[in-house]
């Protein structure tokens, strides 16, 4: 067997398409592969399918997936055929996609790379290639792949932002918090994120009447944006950023006493944590200042107190919150009251958490994988860059990539 029909079984080729020559170049460690149609061949026609005589063709050229360490590019005429009832066509080759500048199975390993976490920079210096080509097949694989995704069924939402850059600029996630994915990512974090999310979830297959429950945080945006988009929905507001903002209070009304009181200074983390999470030297602080009459013991015992609340069957909730909310305005420390009158506002979402039990766990872990993404890549210059990454590492899309150079050479 020649090298040339060797290297036309090796990469699954058929009848028409055949290695014609091999140029490789030590110097430049390069590999171009050949190919070429048989004369006088036929292709179906884009359209009808009919078979058609080649009108012309143009030569191109496609970045393989390395020979040993050497670069490997496939060369080929792309050929246009005239077909009787739809004019010139041009031929899709079966190692490419239209308009590809990459095999299928080059940029199958180029999304793989992406979806284990290496950033485009990192898949460049892998693949030899700018990271501007890189981020060029992500972004179209990553849209392709959106595609083809489907949201019915969809019931439980999580809803967040997370920062993109500093200055306050942020993106919104939105997370099936049923089947644990990222269903959509945009811009902002004002209340036209949930017209824009509706329009999304409609447009792959979902139904908005059927979101029965958002996860979120008091953003008051969020919330009027969700009664206006899904007026059906129930809203449960988030009990870990009801604890946060506890926690808030207690570290506010903490830096306020400490100019008065020394014993409270490193004391941070130890008001901040649960009991149980202390360390040693934190519970020796813990012991000494837990039962004094400092206004942040009093505050850390209110905050123990709501968090108390998410034990309370949904009877006896509302009467605790009742109890709670006496004690935390009468408490004198206005950073308490400030999160006390929050919440009485909120109450309803905040009391829903007894009926739907979901909360944005998900997302806090998700929005956890996004910023080490972001560090990794050392910030992105755009929203779109970023929002493609997180639908790339969070989505569970599927991305339908060959397995094997044949599957991805042979024509239908």
């Amino acid at each position: 067997m020649d090298t040339n029909a060797l290297f036309t079984q090796a990469l699954g080729m058929v009848n028409p398409w055949r290695v014609m020559d091999l140029q490789f170049d030590a110097d430049a460690k390069q590999l171009t592969i050949r190919v070429d149609f048989a004369p006088g061949s036929t292709f179906p026609c884009p359209s009808c399918g009919a078979p058609c005589k080649v009108h012309d063709a143009s030569r191109q050229r496609w970045r393989h997936l390395n020979f040993f360490e050497y670069l490997t590019f496939i060369e080929a005429r792309q050929p246009r055929t005239r077909c009787e009832t739809h004019g010139v066509k041009t031929i899709t080759v079966p190692w490419a996609r239209t308009g590809a500048d990459f095999t299928l199975l080059c940029e199958a390993m180029i999304v793989e790379l992406g979806r284990n976490g290496l950033t485009p920079t990192a898949i460049g210096r892998i693949v030899g290639e700018h990271d501007t080509r890189i981020w060029r097949v992500l972004s179209h694989d990553v849209d392709e792949a959106r595609g083809r995704a489907t949201f019915a069924g969809v019931e439980k939402v999580g809803v967040d932002e997370t920062s993109r850059a500093k200055g306050h600029v942020y993106v919104t996630l939105f997370a099936d918090l049923v089947k644990a994915r990222v269903l959509f990512v945009t811009e902002g974090k004002d209340h036209e994120t949930m017209s824009r999310f509706k329009q999304d979830l409609v447009a792959h297959g979902g139904d908005p009447s059927q979101v029965s429950e958002f996860s979120l945080d008091m953003s008051q945006a969020f919330i009027t944006g969700l009664r206006q988009k899904f007026p059906q929905a129930h809203l449960t507001f988030d009990k870990f950023h009801v604890i946060k903002l506890m926690n808030e209070a207690v570290d506010t009304v903490r830096r306020q006493e400490q100019k008065t009181e020394p014993d409270l200074k490193k004391s941070r983390y130890v008001w901040l944590k649960n009991e149980a999470n202390l360390k040693p030297r934190e519970r020796a602080q813990f012991d000494a200042l837990k039962d004094s009459t400092l206004g942040t013991a009093r505050a850390y015992r209110i905050k123990t107190t709501l968090q108390a609340l998410y034990d309370q069957s949904p009877e006896g909730a509302p009467t605790l919150f009742r109890l709670w909310y006496f004690w935390a305005t009468h408490s004198r420390l206005p950073a308490v009251v400030k999160v006390a009158k929050t919440l009485k506002q909120h109450l309803a979402g905040v009391l829903r958490w007894f009926d739907s039990r979901i909360n944005n766990g998900l997302l806090e872990g998700l929005n956890s994988l996004v910023q080490a993404a972001k560090a990794r890549a050392r910030g992105f210059r755009s929203a779109r860059k970023m929002i493609v990454v997180i639908y790339l590492l969070l989505s569970k899309l599927d991305f339908r990539l060959p397995k094997a150079l044949p599957s991805a050479i042979h024509t239908k």
